[in-house]
């Protein structure tokens, strides 16, 4: 699978690694933020374009981590993203 963001997003990080997403087409504009886990799962997503496993089993190999534990929270995560309208799945 892999998701890509909706159109219009403003992403920012900040100097301790907070991810800030603003949706500015809404009124008022919706915030998401983020700790520095969820700013490298968005790291990693858009590194891999979207690609849910490949993003997990970097993230794996970063994090020293069993990549199916790792590709469970990056699913868990990518859920809520798509909950919250930040992204979309496409085949």
């Amino acid at each position: 699978m892999r998701v890509r963001p909706v159109p219009g997003l403003r992403i920012g990080v900040d100097a301790d690694g907070h991810l800030d997403v603003v949706v500015p087409q809404t009124l008022p504009a919706r915030r998401f933020r983020c700790g520095p886990v969820g700013t490298a799962m968005w790291l990693a997503l858009r590194q891999h374009d979207g690609d849910v496993a490949a993003a997990a089993r970097m993230l794996a190999a970063l994090w020293d981590t069993a990549p199916a534990n790792a590709r469970a929270d990056l699913d868990i995560w990518v859920e809520e993203l798509r909950d919250a309208g930040l992204v979309r799945a496409e085949p």
